[in-house]
């Protein structure tokens, strides 16, 4: 596989809790005005050679690999279903540390590849396990139907290698696996509107299918553990119920704090953090339980929005410090056109968040 390094230097400047990355030019004490130019983003892009977007990251080999999704300009007119986002491979990049280069390791999955693909290679991510890398991604199948399919490689920077069929029992998209300390493995996955949850609210597909009325539960999240060889489930996916202050489910017309999409699940003293975003309403925010399956109390705003329509990311630890990877349109301006990029991530004393604004206001 060729590689291509990108001596792509992302100057991470941690002040409270968050990067800030600026600009400046300052003309010496003789001259009568100093002009300073700060960026308007908290953060600069960590790829620019090519559009990413959906960003999981995960700490491999001693190093953070990122497992994006590829944005492509297929020249389709936008609409809720998001068809314009039409990615069609992926490719894994990595860092030795925050703030160093930044490798692209080039292709290492392609719809052509994939047997039973149809279209939208969407939100990927990986695992390690059984001494191999385990890739995870949503596609159409031929039906133009979600399903979610893996892939197999000897290294985490690929190429992969995709299993005949779909996982038995996925559907919808956005999956997200996390390893637990006890070494068992679980899939949290959904998306509503584009992402078809809605279309499996009766437990079978139906193409008709909508979301609840706004003064119902809202629709949740699944989640399936993974058998040992990570190629399957073990269990018939169940929902993950996302609670408010008093213990109700959270209702489908809450926009504010209802899932949407692109599920994330760390853990951090004890407690398990499921993350997400609320879609239409442009924010990650997150709520916890004491166990994996939930029931998940929400508790606060992440990630404030970014530019650009979507908000996706993962949380990972490195060194001892916690970030964030998210995507915004800074370099295109485009909604489908997207840009990875990262910031430091704090827990409170009591384990709640800093909120993070990713637009230096």
């Amino acid at each position: 596989m060729h590689k291509t390094t990108i001596f792509l230097f992302v100057v991470l400047a941690l002040a409270s809790g968050c990067s800030n990355n600026k600009k400046s030019s300052e003309k010496s004490a003789e001259t009568a005005d100093t002009t300073v130019t700060e960026s308007k983003f908290l953060n600069e892009p960590l790829v620019e050679h090519i559009f990413t977007a959906d960003p999981s990251a995960h700490v491999f080999e001693g190093k953070i690999f990122i497992f994006p999704s590829h944005d492509i300009d297929a020249g389709i007119p936008d609409n809720d279903l998001g068809d314009q986002y039409a990615m069609r491979d992926y490719h894994v990049f990595s860092m030795e540390q925050p703030g160093g280069e930044v490798t692209d390791h080039g292709e290492v999955l392609s719809v052509d590849e994939i047997p039973w693909a149809g279209r939208q290679l969407w939100a990927p991510d990986a695992a390690h396990a059984n001494g191999k890398y385990y890739l995870y991604f949503p596609m159409k199948d031929k039906n133009d139907v979600f399903k979610i399919g893996v892939a197999v490689s000897d290294n985490p920077e690929g190429p992969f290698t995709p299993e005949p069929e779909p996982i038995a029992g996925s559907f919808s998209m956005d999956p997200a696996v996390f390893e637990d300390e006890d070494g068992s493995y679980y899939m949290y996955f959904g998306g509503i509107w584009g992402g078809q949850l809605q279309r499996w609210n009766g437990g079978e597909y139906a193409p008709d299918g909508e979301e609840p009325a706004a003064d119902q539960p809202a629709l949740n999240p699944q989640i399936a553990k993974m058998d040992d060889d990570m190629l399957s489930f073990a269990e018939t996916p169940k929902d993950v119920q996302i609670l408010d202050e008093n213990g109700d489910p959270l209702l489908a017309g809450d926009n504010e704090r209802r899932f949407f999409e692109a599920a994330w699940v760390h853990k951090y003293n004890g407690t398990y953090y499921f993350s997400y975003s609320t879609g239409d309403t442009h924010k990650i925010v997150y709520a916890t339980s004491d166990n994996p399956y939930g029931p998940f109390t929400y508790q606060g705003v992440i990630l404030k929005p970014v530019q650009g329509w979507t908000n996706h990311h993962s949380i990972v630890e490195f060194n001892g410090k916690w970030y964030l990877f998210y995507h915004d349109t800074q370099l295109s301006g485009k909604n489908h056109l997207r840009n990875i990029k990262m910031t430091e991530l704090t827990h409170n004393a009591d384990g709640s968040i800093q909120t993070i604004d990713p637009m230096n206001n």
